[in-house]
């Protein structure tokens, strides 16, 4: 009988990475929003009847970065489009993408043909993607302040668990072992924690641990499905999507979710939104603006 460990991993397989177009009902439309953390206002900027995901912010503040068909798009923060990424070169993207801290360097993950997610770089700038994890299926969710490390999440023998890579390419370092599934690891920004989620406890929450995955430290305990912790700017809190029922270890699109502010070290958690149409594909990747007021978001309406 296989483990509970391998059960979630097969689970995770098929219904982890980019939404397909036919789990998403046709007439769906995608809402990018930007919300104040403090405030509470939301500003719808772009609504279109299309699927989009996995809004990223520039580290200047001047765009977001989303994809949508398996190409990385920019938007300005009027909802105005600025046109794809490099779509010769980078295509079947799937929503794991992110920047570098200096916001030179895009990390995105691929759906290689025939061999599933693997994770590439390559200058904002432009310039030839470089693949850095030649195993695959690798997600890849965080890079260290100083740019030199990529953590994510990958499975190796039938299990789920957080990695590191040097980002010029090299040999990856398990960071996790734990009973059930352990997924969106993401550096805070002083460098000094790795936040990710974990089901080891039999329902998914919220953890942080030291960049070696040692001291790791459980940081929710609640009735909900809490998925991607990314941490603040100024490294006391961290924005969580939760789901109100039990995914068994999956992150489904077209659920009952609500962004959440997590203070990181009194525990304390308020709502940020109310329960809305949304999981795979609306806050997967770090998602702050460079001053920490503001997050983004992808909401979804059903047609």
């Amino acid at each position: 009988m296989p483990s509970i460990k391998v059960l979630f991993a097969i689970i995770f397989l098929i219904l982890s990475s980019t939404v397909t177009a036919q789990q998403v009902p046709e007439g769906t439309s995608s809402e990018l929003v930007i919300l104040n953390v403090s405030s509470g206002e939301q500003k719808a900027i772009l609504k279109e009847t299309r699927h989009f995901e996995a809004p990223n912010w520039s580290r200047d503040g001047k765009f977001l970065l989303i994809n949508s068909g398996g190409f990385l798009e920019k938007i300005d923060l009027q909802g105005n489009k600025l046109g794809q990424i490099q779509p010769d070169k980078i295509s079947r993207a799937n929503n794991d993408h992110g920047l570098s801290f200096d916001g030179k360097l895009l990390v995105f993950s691929k759906n290689d043909q025939d061999l599933g997610s693997r994770i590439y770089t390559v200058p904002l700038a432009g310039g030839e993607p470089k693949l850095i994890t030649p195993n695959h299926p690798s997600y890849w969710h965080g890079i260290s302040p100083d740019g030199l490390t990529l953590v994510y999440c990958a499975m190796r023998d039938n299990l789920w668990d957080i990695y590191a890579i040097p980002t010029a390419g090299g040999t990856e370092k398990r960071l996790t072992d734990t009973e059930g599934l352990d997924d969106g690891p993401e550096y805070s920004y002083d460098g000094k924690w790795i936040y990710f989620n974990s089901n080891r406890t039999g329902r998914m929450q919220a953890y942080r641990m030291k960049p070696d995955g040692t001291d790791t430290e459980q940081l929710t305990d609640d009735s909900l499905d809490n998925w991607f912790p990314h941490p603040s700017p100024d490294n006391k809190s961290a924005v969580i999507i939760s789901y109100l029922e039990d995914q068994k270890g999956a992150h489904p699109f077209g659920k009952d979710v609500k962004l959440r502010l997590l203070n990181v070290e009194t525990k304390e958690i308020r709502d940020l939104t109310d329960v809305f149409y949304g999981g795979q594909g609306t806050i997967n990747v770090h998602s702050w603006s460079p001053d920490g007021e503001w997050i983004a978001f992808v909401r979804y309406h059903k047609p």
